[in-house]
């Protein structure tokens, strides 16, 4: 712990600080006292030496604020405190009116302003404005009985009751000073006891709270500091200079940003342990005029550091896992696809039984095998170019053509699978020439997806609309269908590799690979997929591709550079 005092403006409020005003009490009882002791000379005075009807009147007036006075037992508020200084400084002026004020009969009564100001005086008010306001009352009371002499002129009163109201004036003024002294004391002590706690508070934090100038020089500090970090070496050589050489530009960059009002956090090595981290938060002081000042806190980031450099080296060796078995499976086509092709092949001759006649059973085995090895062919297709798009090995083939062709080739390989489920498959081509700039191959597998999706879930009986047109300088291909449609919570999921939509009897229909791949495709052309779908209605799957060429008479009825809507 380093105990080095708090800066002006460090501490901050506490409970004890921010404790109710000091009690009325002390305060209520001198005006009680006032007010008995002032009428008691009064009523002695009377029995004794008969006085004059101007001074009895005198004595009972300023008797009457120190009875108001008991009011603040009741109810202590700023307004009644300064309404009561009021009512003292209008008290002190008649009574000074009524005896002739210094030359008078009762001249003591003329110290009563300063007497109210300190029994008075409350923090709430304005510190000691009520006692400025008490002396500066003291004029009031002297012009009032110089007022008074000249008019009136002085009447002889006995020298005892003069010496009398200078003794209870003595005595008001006393006990109001001891009043003023005690609640002074009382902020004295709550403030030392504050700051004995902010200290204590200080000091007991677990990290390092520094006072710096913007060079990085420290001026205060408190806390524990972090290993390898000198405090006393931080006072006489500053900040810089406890810091690893390489990492000090980006200390000094961070201070410079804190020093103009931004806050900033930086991780350093000590100079004296490389193999420790210390993190460092900055950030501009604005509480002592003209001095610039950073507030910093230090705390150990060895353990942080291991913890990214452990979650690092974890990213680099995932990313490399997962990189080498995209360049494994992107490199596998020819050994995965020649030997199934071979298999389709020499299932395909004995379904036809091109070398004589084979049993039933043998027949249908040969159809499985022909159809399950179709389908496998087809994932391994799949997943091959998903794994060449995501290895950056995937080259489009960019050509000029009618894009009519590619999209006529994928409606005719799909046609004999929607005639046999009975469902309606209607392409809307547009009668000229499509031209476009693109991968025909990518195009026709793009349509092929598409239209084996909606094919798929469409039952019998239902429909499947392909539409292909030119929009400016995009194509768009548009697949429809009337079948069982996408949840929209599935919605937002479809187009990543290997997420399906549906219950376990639509999944098991497909491998999730389509319209991912579709996706990456479009991407890879600078297009997009956009699916559409209500659940129960049907799906519109849009691709949309900036590949076309425009022609005068698509020119003429669209406006080129459609925006691609997202």
């Amino acid at each position: 712990m380093h105990n080095h005092p708090p800066q002006p403006g460090l501490a901050v409020p506490t409970a004890a600080a921010s404790a109710a005003q000091p009690s009325a009490a002390p305060a209520a009882l001198w005006h009680a006292g006032w007010a008995a002791a002032v009428t008691l000379t009064a009523l002695a005075a009377q029995s004794f030496a008969r006085l004059e009807p101007t001074v009895l009147a005198a004595l009972l007036l300023t008797a009457a604020p120190g009875v108001a006075g008991v009011a603040l037992m009741v109810r202590d508020t700023a307004g009644l405190r300064f309404s009561l200084m009021g009512g003292w400084l209008l008290a002190t002026v008649a009574a000074a009116g009524l005896t002739g004020g210094a030359t008078g009969a009762t001249p003591g009564l003329l110290l009563l302003p300063l007497a109210a100001g300190l029994a008075l005086d409350d923090p709430r008010i304005g510190e000691d404005r009520l006692i400025r306001l008490g002396t500066a009352g003291l004029a009031l009371p002297l012009i009032s009985g110089l007022i008074s002499t000249l008019l009136i002129g002085s009447t002889a009163q006995p020298p005892v009751l003069a010496a009398a109201s200078g003794l209870l004036a003595v005595l008001a003024l006393a006990g109001a000073a001891r009043l003023s002294c005690n609640r002074r004391m009382a902020r004295l002590t709550r403030a030392e006891q504050d700051g004995a706690l902010v200290q204590a508070v200080l000091n007991a934090q677990p990290g390092l709270t520094l006072l710096l100038e913007p060079t990085g020089r420290a001026l205060a500090a408190w806390g524990a500091p972090p290993p390898s970090v000198s405090v006393p070496a931080l006072m006489d050589q500053g900040l810089i200079a406890a810091v690893h050489a390489p990492d000090r530009p980006g200390v000094a960059g961070a201070l410079q940003r804190a020093a103009q009002g931004q806050p900033a956090e930086v991780m350093f090595s000590p100079r004296i342990a490389l193999d420790r981290r210390v993190v460092l938060i900055l950030r501009r002081y604005d509480g002592e005029a003209g001095a610039a000042r950073l507030i910093a806190q230090a705390f150990d980031g060895t353990a942080q550091f291991a913890r990214e450099l452990g979650l690092e080296s974890a990213r680099v060796e995932a990313e490399a896992q997962s990189a080498g078995k995209t360049r494994f499976l992107a490199n596998m086509s020819h050994e995965l696809r020649t030997p199934l092709n071979a298999v389709i092949g020499f299932a395909d001759i004995m379904r036809q039984r091109l070398f004589g006649p084979l049993p039933d059973r043998y027949a249908d085995y040969a159809e499985s095998i022909h159809q399950a090895g179709g389908h496998l062919l087809d994932l391994i297709n799949d997943v091959l170019d998903l794994s060449k798009i995501e290895a950056e090995r995937y080259e489009l083939a960019l050509d000029r053509f009618d894009a009519r062709d590619p999209i006529s080739a994928a409606v005719a390989l799909i046609r004999p699978q929607a005639d046999d489920k009975g469902v309606h498959l209607a392409p809307v081509l547009p009668p000229h020439p499509l031209e476009v700039e693109a991968d025909a191959r990518a195009l026709k597998q793009m349509a092929l997806n598409l239209l084996s999706n909606a094919v798929k879930f469409t039952p019998a009986g239902g429909s499947v609309t392909l539409t292909l047109d030119g929009i400016g300088p995009y194509l768009e291909l548009v697949v429809s269908d009337t079948g069982v449609g996408i949840a929209p919570e599935d919605l937002q999921r479809l187009g990543r590799p290997f997420e399906q939509a549906g219950g376990a009897d639509q999944k098991a229909q497909g491998t999730g690979l389509g319209l991912s791949l579709v996706r990456s495709l479009a991407e890879l052309h600078g297009g997009r997929l956009t699916i559409d779908s209500t659940l129960g209605e049907g799906v519109a799957a849009m691709v949309r591709l900036p590949v076309a060429t425009l022609s005068p008479a698509i020119e003429a009825d669209e406006t080129p550079g459609a925006a691609v809507e997202a």
